[in-house]
């Protein structure tokens, strides 16, 4: 029927979101390139830059996607299932775990270079430096296992979980950007830290959620897990 079809979707797309924006939000050397051509460029050139992240997030997610759709009989067994998503809980606290007690600082790179360049040469150097860490493969495999995000056989399904995802990574750094350009003067690596801290704090806190309602079977979003 038409209707649970349409319930469906739209689980999916609120999946998509929060999976964007977890991916994207952690301050690592992008995020800190993000606000630092945000501070000195412009808006716009943080927001490029988010938007280069954001493809390379998205080959990583569907990279793996495509694995997990490859072991879709071990993933549906109830048993091997379970496991997979203590296992994606867990991953997921480590995360924010490093996250909240790292300095995001530590390794960050320059975003002051004294020629702007193009909306596109900020993007596509963004891209690069994320996709030169294929370690973001383990935070994707994390969150579809605690969403039960892939859906094998559902092409238009997963099209549209997929483009929730991006929008969410863009939502976010279209966010992020705004509220930088708003404090531009008084946001400076203290703000960062904080940000950081904030962001790894709600992810231990939904990492915890989301192991009490593996232990318990308990899911935010029931239908999507049958």
């Amino acid at each position: 029927m038409p209707f649970p079809i349409h319930i469906d979707i739209l689980e999916l797309i609120i999946k998509g979101i929060i999976i964007g924006v977890a991916a994207s939000a952690p301050m690592g050397p992008v995020g800190i390139l993000c606000v630092q051509r945000t501070q000195k460029k412009g808006r716009w050139y943080g927001f490029a830059t988010g938007v280069g992240a954001s493809v390379s997030d998205l080959i990583y997610a569907l990279i793996s996607g495509a694995g997990m759709s490859f072991v879709v009989d071990f993933i549906n067994n109830p048993v091997y299932k379970f496991y997979l998503q203590l296992a994606g809980g867990i991953m997921l606290l480590a995360f924010g775990l490093i996250s909240f007690f790292s300095n995001p600082l530590k390794n960050a790179r320059s975003g002051g270079q004294k020629e702007k360049g193009t909306l596109l040469h900020n993007g596509v150097t963004a891209f690069f430096i994320t996709f030169s860490n294929p370690l973001i493969i383990l935070l994707f495999i994390a969150l579809f296992a605690q969403f039960n995000f892939i859906i094998p056989k559902r092409p238009v399904l997963m099209a549209v979980g997929y483009a929730s995802m991006i929008g969410g990574a863009l939502l976010w750094w279209y966010g992020l950007t705004w509220v930088i350009d708003k404090i531009r003067s008084k946001f400076d690596q203290t703000g960062v830290v904080i940000i950081n801290r904030i962001i790894g704090g709600c992810v231990i806190f939904f990492s915890l959620i989301s192991l009490i309602g593996t232990i318990f079977n308990i899911y935010l979003f029931p239908k999507l897990q049958q």
